[in-house]
């Protein structure tokens, strides 16, 4: 799930253009991962010639979003929830036809991959996660409200991929995986490293501030 704040005159145009869309018809658009400089790098990026969006440097796999709920404020700005479905690799761009960019894509397929190590792996991923979850908390960092975790291994994929506190090029990694089985074996990497952060955090914590004096700087 995403929910996101629409402001941009040029977003608020796609909002209203999917809302021209017949209810019961899909009202989509794709979501691509900016490369450097953060989501306001996008936000403040000039205008190309005549007016139209430039086109920033972004990773070329993204995913649709389905919109799923819109509210509509007084000035004009939407507040939306979307919902991934569908991953895509970006062929060519158009910046010149809309207020926004516009694209020619290729739909990814996204299966299980190498099922026995799918199935391996997904049980051990679901323990390691729900460690994670806790070792957070105990470190007062951060509370994730985990869901019943799918025996599914695509599905599971996609939970920890959206739990697990990640730099954008490592969730961009787990978004590109190519199967399920892939992308498991990835964040059973990534959730080992994250592990052993969270537990040299707290001996350090723990333990070696406990004895230090105190800094005045």
């Amino acid at each position: 799930m995403l929910p996101l704040q629409i402001f941009e005159p040029r977003y608020r145009a796609l909002i209203e253009e999917l809302l021209r869309i017949e209810e019961g018809q899909p009202r989509r658009f794709g979501v691509v991962a900016l490369r450097r400089g953060g989501p306001m790098a996008e936000v403040a990026r000039p205008a190309g010639a005549g007016g139209h969006p430039s086109v920033p440097e972004f990773h070329p796999i993204g995913c649709t979003a389905h919109l799923r709920r819109v509210d509509p404020h007084a000035d004009g700005r939407f507040s939306i929830v979307t919902s991934g479905e569908d991953k895509f690799r970006v062929l060519s761009v158009d910046a010149a036809s809309r207020p926004y960019l516009v694209a020619d894509v290729e739909f990814l397929s996204d299966g299980v991959g190498d099922a026995q190590r799918a199935a391996r792996d997904a049980p051990a991923v679901a323990r390691m996660l729900r460690a994670y979850a806790r070792k957070l908390a105990d470190a007062h960092a951060m509370e994730i409200r985990l869901p019943e975790l799918p025996e599914d291994p695509r599905l599971l994929s996609y939970v920890v991929a959206a739990s697990i506190l990640a730099q954008t090029s490592e969730r961009q990694r787990l978004l590109a995986a190519p199967d399920a089985a892939s992308r498991l074996r990835t964040e059973r990497q990534l959730l080992h490293r994250e592990l052993v952060l969270l537990d040299s955090i707290v001996t350090v914590s723990t333990n070696e501030l406990v004895k230090s004096l105190p800094n005045p700087n």
